[in-house]
């Protein structure tokens, strides 16, 4: 808490006149110096790697964690990740392509139904069951293994090669087409992302070439932030897609804090200089005060045991402490040296003025607080009920090709994963007994193991070491289930229970199981713990910001109140809108909401405590309303068009979903600051007034 409010009073412990000041003269060498990084991180950010594999960012002691680690030291092939449907197909052509698919480049193994039964024999007089898992209507479906290196060209060269006689699902393809995404469409969004901002910075300035360097003084931050991502060694597809357009979105009104309080300067200063010294020194703290906010919004995201939290909590915190360092070196500079640029494309503000609209909220805003309020608790339940989607399943949008493709399959062979359970191979009568336990598992089609596959009595002294190496390696023996479920749900998790139950009996603690729905049964049981930490961590931290802020118990309770409650209908709306909710999602807009947008509602709460001093409640909110109205208004719309935009443009449906939730989140975060927050703060202003501390003297110029 002591360093926390040494932060937050910073310019009291140094001269930030003689900082500015030397800011301003040395600008030339600002500017060589932010140039030359902003050339060196353009260059070092295509050398940060990408994950694109939900399943890396289990914790460790998670048990498909610790089954994966265990089959990749000891098995030379890796789960199936990919399946092929071929139809019109007679069973000797789908050994032939068999057989040419196996030679495909980055395929490793093709499992097939004469991996389980003697296709030379009639098909009729075997069971059907396991028959029908792997051809069925004139048509067969093959279980592949693809490399994980050079996916994309793999998938695009297996699509090739299938051509029209069939299709491709799994999550081999659900990872190349993050991939895609991920590589080709940051680019897409920010081209249409920039444009939008700059009109909208436009309509909140009076010059035309003002938001020019706004846009270059956060494009700066934004290069050095993914530079130096170069230091984690890898990020998440989820971060590399999303992080930079949020931290435009998230820090571009610091820049606006800034410049406002320069033109304001302007009119009482004759030296540039010195107007822009003194700006720097009056906006530092709320500045600073609001970065600090949003800092811990996303820090927070650390304490999930799921590591993408981490991952994108520890770059959307740095990113934002880059923009805040831009923003009070290198906007400045720039400002001052093309300040006459900026006087020559001056214009009158095109923002209309908000008087009228204040003067109206002020009359209703008491009865609109309490209806909406009132909504606030469905919202909260609701967000905790919805339909929640945690693995990489959810990364295919329902109305794409590959949806389409996939439940073309599940529509013939019913739906299929594959799990795989690796046991000691030291007694082949115990692993027999357990496969056929397996067999009569409720939604187990079909089991592919080393008994089954050449029978019990064979001596493996009779087998070829590859034929062996298939099911037995390193002291383990594997067995690969398929199983006629989804990759997620309450079916697929209770054949994972059920699964992992029988292999306790027979092999207790001694076994590991694998696979999608393993690994999206683990990412459940890991990201729902982490939700209740990361909240109460969120709200406690922010809370203690603001309480340290404005020195008051009330002022921070209301403030979590407005956004906390816009964040519960944010995340409600799938759930009443009977859609689904990708968890990764909810719990990173969870906090990035919070986090981001409260400091709305400390821009409001500082001008109503400084208009409070001399006017009443009333005449405070309105004053309050009309001034700060165009400052919320417009950080919001950045941050509601990079939402948007990312999720109209993302063909990844958790990037794309993410992006929506954000928008929508910044609409609602700015409605209730706009007509929540003046009610709250007229019902409870006999409140606030006694539970603060400290009036303030001088305005916290937020604006």
């Amino acid at each position: 808490m002591q360093c926390l409010n040494l932060l937050l009073n910073f310019q009291k412990d140094i001269n930030l006149k003689k900082i500015s000041e030397s800011i301003l003269v040395h600008k030339k060498s600002i500017l060589i110096i932010f140039t030359t990084l902003a050339i060196l991180s353009a260059l070092l950010m295509q050398l940060v790697g990408v994950n694109y594999k939900l399943s890396d960012y289990l914790p460790d002691d998670a048990p498909s964690t610790a089954a994966l680690h265990v089959m990749e030291d000891n098995f030379d092939e890796a789960l199936p990740n990919l399946s092929i449907y071929i139809e019109d197909i007679s069973i000797s052509q789908a050994l032939d392509f068999k057989a040419q698919l196996t030679l495909q480049p980055g395929v490793n193994s093709v499992l097939w139904l004469d991996d389980v039964l003697d296709v030379y024999k009639p098909l009729s007089t075997q069971d059907q069951k396991t028959v029908q898992t792997w051809y069925k209507d004139e048509g067969a479906l093959f279980s592949v293994t693809v490399e994980e290196d050079n996916l994309t060209e793999t998938i695009a060269s297996l699509r090739e090669f299938v051509g029209e006689r069939g299709v491709l699902s799994g999550d081999a393809l659900n990872q190349s087409i993050a991939q895609d995404s991920a590589a080709g469409e940051v680019p897409k969004i920010v081209l249409f992302i920039v444009p939008l901002v700059l009109l909208i910075l436009l309509l909140s300035t009076s010059s035309w070439f003002e938001p020019i360097l706004f846009l270059l003084t956060i494009g700066v931050a934004v290069l050095l932030n993914e530079a130096t991502n170069i230091f984690l060694g890898e990020v998440s597809f989820i971060t590399r897609s999303a992080s930079g357009i949020l931290q435009l979105a998230v820090s571009m009104d610091y820049a606006v804090f800034l410049l406002h309080s320069f033109a304001k300067y302007r009119q009482t200063e004759s030296s540039i200089t010195q107007a822009m010294s003194k700006a720097m020194k009056e906006s530092f703290s709320s500045i600073a005060a609001s970065a600090i906010t949003t800092v811990f919004g996303f820090i927070v995201l650390v304490l999930m045991r799921f590591k993408i939290g981490a991952d994108m909590g520890i770059v959307l915190a740095k990113g934002i402490l880059f923009s805040f360092l831009c923003v009070m070196s290198l906007l400045p500079v720039l400002v001052i040296s093309t300040s006459k640029l900026m006087d020559k494309t001056y214009h009158r503000p095109l923002m209309p003025k908000f008087g009228k609209f204040g003067k109206v909220i002020t009359r209703i805003c008491i009865p609109i607080a309490i209806i909406i309020i009132i909504f606030v608790i469905p919202g909260y339940l609701g967000q905790k009920n919805s339909h929640f989607v945690y693995g990489s399943s959810g990364m295919i949008s329902p109305e794409s090709q590959e949806q389409q493709n996939k439940d073309k399959i599940d529509s013939i062979f019913g739906k299929s994963v594959q799990m795989v359970l690796l046991v000691p191979d030291d007694d082949i009568v115990k692993e027999a007994q357990l496969s056929t336990s397996l067999e009569n598992i409720q939604y187990v089609t079909s089991v592919i193991s080393y008994t089954n596959y050449v029978g019990k009595e064979i001596p493996s002294d009779f087998l070829s070491s590859d034929q062996i190496s298939q099911f037995r390696s390193g002291g383990y023996s594997r067995l690969i289930l398929y199983v006629d479920t989804t990759d997620e749900g309450e079916e697929a998790f209770d054949v994972v229970q059920t699964v992992r139950s029988t292999a306790q009996i027979y092999y207790p603690d001694s076994y590991y199981l694998i696979g999608q729905s393993v690994v999206n049964y683990d990412l459940m049981n890991t990201i729902v713990s982490d939700n209740k930490v990361v909240r109460l961590a969120v709200v406690l931290s922010i809370g203690l910001v603001l309480l340290l802020t404005f020195r008051s118990l009330s002022i921070p309770l209301i403030l979590l109140l407005v956004i906390e409650g816009a964040t519960w209908i944010n995340l409600s709306v799938p759930y009443f809108t009977g859609s689904s909710l990708n968890y990764i999602g909810y719990q990173i807009v969870s906090s990035v909401q919070l986090g981001a947008t409260v400091d709305y509602g400390i821009l409001f709460a500082s001008k109503y405590m400084a208009n409070r001093q001399s006017l009443d409640k009333k005449s405070a909110v309105y004053e309050t309303m009309s001034s700060t109205t165009a400052s919320i208004i417009t950080p919001a719309s950045i941050l509601t068009i990079a939402g948007l935009m990312l999720g109209v443009i993302s063909s990844n449906e958790i990037i794309s979903q993410l992006g929506v939730i954000l928008g929508r989140g910044a609409v609602l975060s700015s409605v209730m600051v706009l007509t929540v927050l003046p009610g709250l703060f007229m019902m409870f202003d006999g409140i606030v007034q006694k539970t603060t501390l400290k009036k303030r003297k001088k305005e916290n110029l937020l604006t």
